[in-house]
């Protein structure tokens, strides 16, 4: 159907008193004794299009006057009554598609809550118009920055025989019947336990030893039991490795694509980003570009961990050494103590992943968590360990099966060099920007524990 996107209409100063054809679907509708307004919205704008009927010259049909309907809409382009845009005043409203009086996104009953429920409609609100456009925008950046910086974009396996993160939560891949209750080792279709990934790392690192500079942007799966405003069963993973990088290499280029990010979405999304602040976090945007204009803090762990002893603070987990860091202990450090982003460094060896560096002090290994106001760890990041025999080691500490990493370990074997990298839940990264609250908002259908639509 030949039409004129509505974002082309109002940006375009261009083409007011030329003819055009709008399509979109109807969010409100009022009229006067004479006049109707329709404003309509067709996704590539956030800005609605007001189309403006004369009833003397036309006969509205009722069934493009409902919230929903779908319509199509043909006249002058002329300016708009307020402000600097543009409206419509038809000739012709033609229905595209009828919509029943019980559509559900009604305005008295559009909570996030409920909406999570109609993930099929819920983008056709305000506010997943926006999430979506910033996501999108973000989406395209990650790809800009990487190639700006000469990375090679590679796509990593999605079934994989083995556990990046050695926790064992995975999704098991089987051709067992839909309804059996378990699987027989003659059911594994590859002859062997596979898995949806939980990460790109492990191969990223093999592209890395030949290419330097590579990163992954893709799904991963974590079948961990954590039903909470944070966390998603299926999610997208950024991860960059590089080669000839060390921990303290890795942490700049982590906070330089952080910047990046959020310059990107700043400058490409103004109005969505004056929604979010206006409606979704008061100070939005100031918080983000004091962000831009501050150097990332840096702070070993064991100094965060006497920071939080002292602090003046009810915690409810306890803080002591070797205990991981919880959220309520990463927003006091972000939001009380450095007011803004920080690299907590030299964590625990034994609450950290087998494949990271272990510092010469026997106890703690080369990893860092990006922690950020309002949502605690955003990026965990790490020197990868680079020595045969210490890795070696590490695995067989946790009893994990060497055979099941033997072209990881070769890596080892066959030229090794010191290499870093990182890993960015996307969505952590989207409800930061947005200020969204929970993270089942910032992806199109999402899955946690109890839930898959």
């Amino acid at each position: 159907m030949k039409h004129t996107d509505i974002s082309e209409i109002l940006k375009n100063k261009d083409l007011i008193g030329a003819k055009a054809t709008v399509c979109g679907w109807v969010r409100t509708f009022r009229e006067s004794s004479s006049v109707c307004f329709l404003e309509l919205a067709d996704g590539t704008s956030f800005t609605k299009l007001q189309v403006v009927v004369d009833k003397s010259k036309m006969t509205l049909d009722a069934e493009c006057t409902r919230l929903g309907a779908s319509v199509a809409a043909t006249g002058e382009i002329v300016k708009a009554f307020k402000g600097d845009g543009a409206e419509i005043n038809a000739e012709t409203v033609t229905l595209l598609g009828k919509c029943p009086p019980e559509y559900p996104i009604q305005k008295k009953r559009t909570t996030l809550e409920f909406l999570r429920g109609i993930p099929h409609l819920r983008l056709r609100t305000n506010t997943f118009n926006a999430v979506f456009k910033v996501r999108s925008v973000a989406a395209q950046a990650v790809h800009r920055y990487f190639h700006e910086r000469g990375y090679y974009y590679i796509n990593t396996p999605i079934v994989t025989a083995s556990d990046c993160e050695g926790a064992g939560e995975m999704f098991r891949v089987t051709t067992a019947p839909w309804n059996a209750k378990a699987a027989s080792e003659e059911e594994y279709f590859f002859g062997r336990r596979a898995g949806l990934s939980v990460s790109g790392q492990l191969e990223g690192e093999v592209a890395a030893m030949a290419f330097s500079k590579i990163y992954t942007f893709g799904p991963s799966f974590r079948a961990e039991k954590s039903n909470t405003t944070r966390h998603l069963s299926e999610f997208w993973h950024i991860e960059p490795e590089v080669a000839f990088a060390e921990l303290p290499d890795i942490i700049e280029i982590a906070e330089d694509m952080i910047k990046y990010l959020i310059r990107a979405v700043l400058e490409e999304c103004p109005e969505e980003m004056t929604f979010f602040d206006s409606f979704m976090e008061k100070g939005l945007k100031d918080k983000l570009n004091h962000v831009l204009n501050s150097d990332f803090a840096v702070c070993d762990y064991t100094e965060a961990i006497e920071i939080l002893k002292k602090a003046k603070a009810d915690f409810r987990f306890p803080v002591e050494w070797g205990a991981d860091l919880q959220t309520e202990h990463e927003k006091y450090l972000t939001e009380q103590v450095f007011r803004k982003p920080v690299f907590v460094t030299n964590y625990p060896k034994q609450i950290k992943s087998f494949y990271m560096k272990q510092n010469p002090d026997g106890k703690t290994v080369a990893a860092t968590d990006l922690l950020v106001p309002g949502i605690g760890e955003i990026i965990g990041c790490s020197e990868r360990e680079a020595d045969y025999d210490k890795l070696v080691a590490a695995m067989k500490e946790r009893g994990m099966n060497l055979g099941s990493y033997s072209q990881y370990l070769d890596l080892r074997r066959f030229g090794s060099v010191p290499h870093s990298g990182f890993g960015l839940g996307f969505e952590r990264f989207v409800m930061y920007v947005t200020g969204m609250e929970n993270i089942r908002d910032v992806t199109l259908f999402p899955r946690w524990v109890g839930n898959v639509m």
